[in-house]
């Protein structure tokens, strides 16, 4: 009888998805009138050939009002899983697939700290924040699920009996949660680092994970420091380094560990996670450009998803006053008012991940009700929480906290975790092997488990919101570091330009200040009273900025923010290495004729630096002739690009990847083997100098000792066998592209496991140049093969003499709708490497206008 059922639901899709009323019926009006009760006046929403909403009203009321109409046109469907998501309710629409993720976000208690944040609000960002609730809950005023997305019709055939709640402000907040998880800073770095250590030891873990090369890679900024708690770019300070003490060891602290990763890896990444999210932005000055006025850059890499992250947008009242200030262009998410990064009349910006330290685990002494800190038994503060899960049984839990945070071990199977666990025998760790206690510390009795538990910044409620909004409408300089004051997470570089000729850069972010005995770097010991955070963070005026330095160039890419020589507060360790901003830093000093179009082609370099680094060795190791050869032969001529056409960039990657594996894979544990980004191209670059590199040899190889030219052989070896299988025995007809495709696919019912399902949603096929920790950052992970996982969700440039000369892309299109038109209409520009003309005065508007769509307000 269940096979009959899943044929029958099988047959249903089918006939359903044939049928194109049902596959329309959701698609929004984009022309003609519509009356929205609640508007206060007539708005206009003008629509260009790519679906580009924007929109013209007379009130800041009816311009939020507007937007969230006609977010929830395009993508509603993705906002309602964004906000479960958020608010750990996937239970409820996917059942015990999302139960995973459900567990971890009501520990964390994502929906709490936003209702929380709600208070902290503005009058003016809380009016903009209702206002915008008020337009999505009147798109889904008299609606069927059918009529709001072919989702829902799906879901409704495998007997999903539900109604869409009314969108609210908290809705919209709970997502700067999901934006502040995606990018929170080191949390993989700090347990990647006690897990390697537990693998191979502490020595051989450092070396995995090297200092940034302050010599090689310049941070982004090169003068200034504290003066006091304000950030001086004109001062010439000494800084001083942080105490660092190594973590807590012993099999169950590490099987805790282990068990930690697997569960935060359970929850859905909405911008994406991993070595390759990170992006570039940059501005440059007008000595440098072919018009006398800044240009500035953006293009931030995050995973790759259908509909993308970000949807294009235009805001504009009609006449801008104090009582209607806005008149921006941009990117935005869907489900949060206003323009997330773009420009407006006055002033443009562009965000990078800063990345700082805002994440602390702790390995907690737990007994029963209570936990150590010192020699004090303190009670853990509890929660309770019950999790609905579709088709199933409700799911009771209780959060326990202490006080660095909720205790993410409670969603661990500790005993299976340790069957798992396998201690490096240096360094003392096997000696602690099932003592959690240190020799300094006397414990109050016997009998204490392990927990571990998270300090994070993003649950400490904060009025980030205020920030987004405010930014929209500053006007200069000191307006845009005042809208940025509020932007707690997460930390972000923000480059700016504005139309009276300045460049600028400030850091944001809510950066604790530690005490002595815990640098970031691993988990502390919790019990330790001199381990937990102080309660202060890094003033926001102590936060490094610069205003017009004298290069008249200011790039990030996620490297180092300041020399901590220089600036004594602690942001990170864990920075990028450096190699996408040094390139980006040459290539634009390099040009003082700088024009719209040359910064274009900037964002699609695709020198890799790795490339430089191995070739010189591959090109000296002895093969066989004629077969084995004919990769080194491409390689004599290749000029480091990774071009789609590349035979020399396709056997180049996949010697990378097989060099990674033969050299790491036979000491580190299949979860933290080499994923191929710029940390591995430091680790690799360092140990090429050294033939005799312990990392060469293979450990599970007795009698024998392999040194680097053997793995090297073998890694091209196997390299030419992978190409002749996968693409063709003539070397000349491979291509980097063909093996380096992006497939965008559905979160959703794109991962439905039933094919005809998943081919109505998803979409590939493009093969693209590009490369991890390339500029054109289309980052692969060598565990798993050469596809596209992290990408540029977006390109701009905005040339700041002309707004209307300015350039956009979007990695898929506006429309959330399956087989819309703009579904994924931008994505074959986006792979060629094209952008859309951007505009931006209302001219310009109305002549690239293909609908027009007006709002009135109802009866």
């Amino acid at each position: 009888m269940a096979g009959i059922a899943v044929l029958l639901a099988l047959a249903l899709v089918a006939g359903l998805v044939t049928a194109v009323v049902v596959v329309r019926r959701p698609w929004p009006q984009t022309s003609g009138e519509i009356e929205l009760s609640g508007l206060e006046g007539e708005v206009e929403v003008v629509r260009d050939d790519a679906g580009i909403p924007q929109v013209y009203a007379d009130s800041m009321h009816d311009l939020m009002m507007a937007q969230g109409f006609v977010h929830a046109q395009d993508r509603f469907f993705e906002m309602d899983v964004r906000r479960h998501a958020t608010a750990g309710r996937l239970s409820e629409l996917f059942g015990e697939d999302g139960l995973e993720s459900d567990l971890v976000v009501r520990t964390l208690g994502w929906r709490q700290v936003a209702e929380q944040e709600l208070t902290m609000l503005r009058p003016a960002t809380r009016s903009a924040l209702d206002a915008y609730a008020e337009g999505v809950n009147a798109w889904l005023a008299g609606r069927s699920t059918s009529e709001m997305a072919l989702e829902y019709s799906l879901l409704g055939i495998t007997g999903l009996d539900y109604t869409p709640e009314k969108w609210s402000a908290v809705d919209s907040i709970a997502w700067l949660k999901a934006m502040a998880w995606d990018l929170r800073g080191n949390l993989e770095e700090e347990i990647g680092r006690a897990l390697t250590a537990a693998a191979v030891g502490t020595e051989a873990s450092a070396e995995l994970y090297p200092s940034y090369p302050f010599e090689k890679h310049a941070p982004i900024v090169e003068q200034g420091g504290l003066l006091g708690d304000v950030f001086d770019q004109d001062v010439e300070p000494s800084g001083s380094d942080l105490l660092r003490r190594p973590a807590p060891g012993g099999r169950r602290t590490v099987a805790a560990l282990a068990g930690v990763r697997s569960v935060l890896s359970g929850v859905p990444a909405l911008l994406g996670s991993g070595d390759g999210i990170g992006s570039n932005s940059w501005v440059v000055d007008g000595e440098h450009t072919a018009t006398g006025a800044p240009i500035l850059a953006n293009d931030p890499h995050l995973g790759i998803s259908l509909p993308g992250v970000w949807t294009q947008v235009g805001l504009h009242c009609r006449t801008v006053s104090t009582e209607c200030p806005m008149d921006v262009a941009g990117f935005s998410f869907s489900g949060v008012p206003g323009v997330v990064i773009g420009h407006n009349a006055d002033i443009a910006w562009g965000f990078t991940n800063l990345g700082p330290d805002v994440t602390d685990l702790y390995v907690e002494r737990v007994s029963g009700d209570t936990w150590q800190s010192g020699r004090k038994e303190l009670p853990l503060t509890t929660r309770d929480e019950t999790i609905e899960v579709r088709d199933g049984d409700p799911v009771d839990i209780t959060v326990r906290s202490t006080d660095h945070g909720p205790l993410l071990t409670d969603l661990v199977d500790l005993d299976e975790e340790l069957d798992a666990v396998d201690l490096a025998d240096d360094d003392g760790l096997v000696e602690q092997a099932d003592d959690v206690a240190r020799a300094d510390t006397a414990a109050p009795g016997d009998g204490w488990d392990v927990g571990v538990s998270l300090a994070w910044t993003a649950l400490q409620p904060h009025p980030t919101a205020d920030a987004l909004l405010a930014l929209d409408m500053a006007s200069d300089w000191e307006s845009f570091r005042a809208a940025l004051s509020d932007f707690a997470v997460p930390g972000q570089n923000v480059v700016y330009a504005d139309r009276e000729g300045h460049i600028g850069y400030q850091a944001t972010g809510l950066v604790p200040i530690r005490r002595a005995g815990n640098d970031g770097r691993t988990p502390a010991a919790g019990w330790e009273p001199d381990t937990a955070w102080t309660g202060r963070f890094v003033p926001y005026d102590a936060l490094p900025n610069v205003l017009d330095p004298e290069s008249g160039i200011i790039a990030t890419a996620n490297q180092a923010v300041i020399d901590p020589r220089r600036y004594p507060p602690h942001l990170t360790d864990d920075w990028d290495q450096g190699y996408r901003s040094t390139r980006i830093n040459e290539l634009l000093d390099a040009d003082d004729e700088l024009s719209v179009a040359k910064m274009g082609a900037i964002q699609l370099d695709d020198w890799s630096a790795i490339g430089e680094a191995l070739t010189p060795y591959l090109l000296e190791v002895d093969l066989p002739r004629g077969y084995y050869s004919d990769g080194q032969r491409l390689l004599r001529s290749w000029n480091y690009r990774q071009g789609a056409d590349s035979a020399a960039a396709a056997y180049f990657n996949v010697v990378w990847r097989q060099v990674l594996e033969r050299t790491f894979a036979d000491e580190l544990p299949a979860a933290l083997e080499p994923d191929g980004g710029d940390r591995w191209f430091t680790v690799v670059a360092r140990i090429l100098r050294r033939a005799s590199s312990h990392w060469w040899d293979d450990v599970e190889t007795d009698d024998v000792v392999e040194d680097r030219d053997d793995i090297l052989r073998e890694a091209m070896i196997a390299a030419r066998d992978e190409l002749t299988a996968r693409q063709s025995p003539n070397a000349d007809e491979w291509t980097w592209g063909a093996l380096h495709e992006l497939e965008l696919r559905s979160a959703t019912l794109g991962e439905s496991g039933i094919g005809i399902v998943e081919r109505l949603f998803n979409r590939g096929g493009w093969e693209v140049g590009g490369g991890g920790s390339l500029v054109d950052a289309t980052g692969w992970d060598a565990r798993e093969g050469y596809d596209v996982v992290t990408a540029p969700s977006m390109r701009m440039v905005v040339p700041m003499d002309d707004l209307d000369a300015a350039t956009w892309i979007n990695l898929t299109g506006v429309s959330g709708h399956a087989f819309h038109p703009h579904y994924t209409d931008q994505t074959d520009k986006w792979a060629r490497g094209e952008t859309l003309p951007w505009a931006f005065s209302e001219d310009a508007v109305q002549d690239a206008g293909e609908d027009v769509l007006t709002l009135t307000p109802g009866s």
